[in-house]
Parts: C-alpha cells; structure tokens; sequence
C-alpha cells in the first residue's frame, strides 16, 4: 500500500484552556457545596441555639449594649485614631527628614511597635507607666489610657503609610510650590501632604478597623462598669449567664461597625483605582 492510501488518523483533541478552567471552577463549587451540606447535616443546631441563640437573654442586653458598650468601643477606637494619626504623622516627617538622629529615632519606634503585640502595649500602659512615674495620672482615665496604647500601636503602621503616600506624590509638585515661593514646610504641609492623603485615604480607614478590634484589649487596664466596651460586656454577662449568648451578640455588634467601614474602604479604593486610569 502506497503512502498516498494509508488512511489518516483522527487527530485526538483535548480540552481547551478555557474548559478546563471552567472543569476546574465546577469542581470548586461541588466541593464547596458538599462541605456546607457535611456541616450542616453534621452540626448539633439545637445544643448550639440553646447555648448561642437564646433569646431571652438577648433582649436582656438591650439597650446597653449599644448605649454603653458599642458607645465605649466608639469612642475608645476614635481617640485611638486621632493620636496614632497626629504621633504617626510625625513620626513619617521624622523619617523623611534631612536629619539623621531623627531617621534613626523614627525608624527605632516603627520597628519596636510593629513587631509588639498590642498586648504588651495595654500592660505597659496600664502597670509600667504608673510603676515608673508614681502619682503620675494619664489624662482621661481609662479613656485616656486607651487612647494612648492605641494610639502608639497604630502610629508605627500609620507613619509607614503616611510616608508612603508622600512619597507616592510626584516630586514636580514640590519644585512646583517652591518655584511660586513657598517654604518647604509650607509646600509640605499645603501641597503634598493633601494629596498625600488622598492616596492613602484607604490603608488608614483599614488601619480603623483593625483598631476597632484592638479596643477589645481594654479589659487589661481594669475598667469599671461603665467603662466596658463590648468584649467585656459579653464576656461579664455570659459568664453572669452561664451562656454564649452575649459574646455573639457582642460580636454582631462588631460587625455594625466593621462591615460598612469595609464596604466604604472598597469603594475608595475602586474610586483610587478609577482615578488612576
């Protein structure tokens, strides 16, 4: 048989690139789908109601647990905010400045606050502080107090971000505001640091939320009753209770703050996104 006879082999085709991307997001889905019915054939609903979900002791939580216990949490994560954002503002000049003692110290302080637990900063606060300065008093009491360790844990992050940011803005915006005659500190605080703020407007309301979750470290400091924020709120009444109760309604409390601070941090950042193209 002459090559011109020999009949042609079929030539075998495969899946595309596509298919087996769209083979490989099914199988995803049915895994995903299949732990979710496991979990829920599996789970014990009613010993997790009655530990959980009992209402009664719910309604019994309210109206303290927002007016008192939310209301702590929100002022004690705002003031939190403000002095980390003032003491990390200063800090990230210091790390941008021209003076070398001032880069060494800012640099010293970043290193040291981020890598402590925010932990070890309430116990500083609350027994090294007082410990190392007898009769010395921090303004504000607790609220002070808190204000305080907050404040210096969230300025090592801030100051980064900050720099960060002035660092992002051209520097044509500089010799700009220098050639119509302003100082340098002038054009630093008028012209970049604006705009500096507008790039990192997102990281710092992120930088919120995690704050808003730290405040729960209050309870190191020994507060009063009127002083609890929701963790220990939750945690002093379910332990009042003998029930779970509480701490998720303490918990879904946290979320009526963190979830529409998220969604306002997505949508800065898709409007910086926008910006940019």
């Amino acid at each position: 048989m002459s090559d011109a006879e020999v009949p042609l082999q079929p030539k075998k085709k495969g899946l595309t690139r596509r298919q087996k991307r769209s083979l490989s997001r099914g199988v995803q889905y049915v895994v995903f789908v299949a732990a979710v019915i496991a979990f829920a054939v599996a789970a014990d609903w009613d010993r997790l109601k009655n530990q959980f979900a009992q209402g009664s002791i719910a309604r019994e939580m309210f109206p303290e647990v927002i007016t008192l216990a939310l209301k702590n949490t929100v002022l004690y994560t705002v003031s939190g905010f403000v002095v980390g954002l003032v003491l990390g503002m200063v800090i990230a000049l210091m790390r941008l400045s021209s003076v070398g003692p001032y880069r060494w110290l800012a640099g010293v302080y970043i290193e040291i606050f981020r890598g402590l637990p925010a932990l070890l900063i309430f116990i500083f606060i609350g027994v090294a502080v007082p410990l190392a300065f007898p009769g010395t008093e921090i303004p504000g009491g607790t609220y002070g107090k808190v204000a305080l360790a907050l404040g210096l844990v969230a300025a090592a992050y801030m100051a980064e971000t900050i720099r960060a940011g002035i660092q992002a803005v051209p520097k044509g915006q500089m010799e700009a505001a220098r050639s119509l005659g302003f100082s340098p500190a002038r054009a630093m605080i008028s012209i970049i640091i604006p705009q500096a703020f507008r790039i990192i407007l997102p990281p710092l309301t992120n930088e919120l939320v995690l704050l808003f979750k730290d405040s729960s470290l209050v309870l190191f400091l020994g507060v009063t009753l009127e002083e609890r924020e929701l963790s220990k709120f939750g945690r002093d009444l379910a332990s009042q209770t003998a029930n779970s109760t509480p701490i998720l309604v303490a918990g879904l409390c946290y979320l009526l703050i963190t979830i529409p601070l998220g969604f306002v941090v997505r949508r800065m950042e898709a409007k910086a996104q926008e910006a940019v193209k």
